[in-house]
């Protein structure tokens, strides 16, 4: 494999979120919850950067998208509408033995792989979380958390239309919290029962979808570059007829090749009318697009673009973590792109002198409203860089006793780590043209 597209261990990245604050297990204390985790400082903040910067690229930057944000509860028949409680399902086995399930497709044995133990015959299992609204546990009380986002945009399509006078072809975007009882979890934060979305529904006439469809694709595998993974590490996969869901008109995934091996970080679909028109026919409510151009009335047709928060800030650690060799040991950096990285800025007084802080704060401060900062001044500073190159931050910015005379600063830069002298005049203006928010 190429030097660059080498990959790391997942158990070097689940120890450095662990050790550096990125994500911890939830209720750990409580010996913790199966397939959930917790998001600490610096994994709180790279995942916000990675929903700013989705939002940025397919939202703030396009005359053709707008966004909401949907209620996690909808209506039951919503996921009637949509399939959900009648097909979204995936087939359990059993163990007999030591009473362990597993997704029959997961598994190539008949035997269990946990205790060779007989296994049961399948049995579908439906994925929803369900629960009850208000105070009694009956049939008429039932709501589910939603499995996807995807379907408040539908049954909201005329609400946008409207409001926006969008005209097609426009789209939808969300990011959100979505629900799944997964049978069969693992791979750290690859695969939970709660995770975070960033999905598109772009609607479009019927007749251009194909063409949307084809655009959409490659838009997205371009954006996964555009956020720093390695164009090596990404593949197109497209699914197979055997694959397609009954409505879907075709789907391509855009693939990560992680620790476990190529799996799916987007998965783009062609999903034709189908939820508009289930929506329509389920609700009574007429959900088509007057085209005023044509003077004609249709149901658009829609392209899925469809993200896991979790699933690319598991991807963009992956691809930026790497192990140099540094004045005799080994230096962990994490070649993070500097728009997404937790801390920006680092700012290191040379030592604890008294001496130095009154300026090595005034640095900070000055830095703090426009950057997302971290002050350090604990053990010695080549420690220091050391710590700030395992988290990604990109620049680190030294005051010295020299500072006290001449007023300048050191920036030293994470992957090359070059330094250079700035005064302090300058240096909010330095800092800001290296990167390109």
């Amino acid at each position: 494999m190429p030097e660059d597209t080498k990959k790391v261990d997942m158990e070097k990245i689940v120890s450095l979120c662990k050790r550096r604050g990125f994500v911890f297990q939830s209720s750990e204390i409580y010996g913790g919850l199966a397939s959930c985790w917790d998001y600490g400082p610096l994994g709180v903040e790279l995942k916000r950067n990675i929903k700013n910067f989705w939002w940025k690229k397919v939202v703030q930057e396009r005359d053709d998208m707008v966004g909401i944000d949907a209620s996690i509860m909808m209506h039951p028949k919503v996921w009637e509408a949509s399939g959900h409680v009648a097909g979204f399902s995936d087939p359990l086995v059993e163990c007999k033995n030591c009473r362990m399930r597993f997704r029959s497709t997961d598994i190539d044995t008949t035997a269990c792989p946990n205790c060779g133990g007989q296994l049961s015959e399948p049995r579908m299992f439906n994925l929803m979380f369900k629960t009850f609204m208000g105070p009694v546990e009956e049939e008429a009380a039932i709501v589910y958390l939603r499995p996807e986002t995807a379907q408040a945009q539908f049954v909201n399509f005329e609400n946008v239309q409207s409001t926006t006078r969008k005209k097609l072809p426009f789209g939808i975007a969300q990011i959100g919290k979505s629900f799944r009882n997964e049978i069969t979890t693992g791979n750290f934060i690859f695969r939970t029962r709660e995770f975070e979305q960033m999905e598109i529904e772009y609607f479009v006439k019927p007749g251009t979808d194909q063409q949307w469809f084809d655009y959409w694709v490659n838009e997205r595998l371009n954006y996964y570059v555009s956020l720093g993974i390695k164009r090596d590490n990404l593949r197109l996969r497209e699914h197979c007829k055997e694959e397609l869901a009954h409505y879907a008109r075709g789907c391509f995934d855009v693939d990560y090749n992680f620790p476990i091996g190529w799996s799916e970080i987007e998965g783009i679909a062609n999903r034709g009318d189908y939820d508009l028109t289930q929506h329509s026919k389920f609700s009574g409510k007429t959900l088509d697009y007057f085209d005023e151009e044509k003077s004609e009335r249709y149901v658009p047709y829609v392209i899925e673009p469809s993200s896991g928060v979790d699933r690319s800030l598991l991807a963009v650690l992956c691809d930026a973590y790497d192990e140099e060799p540094a004045d005799k040991e080994t230096r962990v950096v994490l070649h993070i792109k500097p728009e997404i990285a937790p801390i920006k800025v680092a700012v290191l007084p040379l030592s604890r002198n008294a001496k130095l802080l009154p300026k090595s704060k005034e640095v900070h401060d000055m830095l703090r409203p426009h950057f997302m900062t971290q002050y350090d001044d604990a053990q010695s500073i080549g420690r220091r860089y050391r710590r700030q190159d395992e988290i990604g931050t990109p620049f680190c910015v030294t005051v010295d006793f020299d500072s006290l005379d001449d007023n300048q600063v050191t920036i030293r830069e994470r992957d090359s780590m070059q330094q250079e002298r700035v005064p302090v005049a300058e240096l909010l203006d330095r800092l800001k043209s290296k990167f390109s928010f």
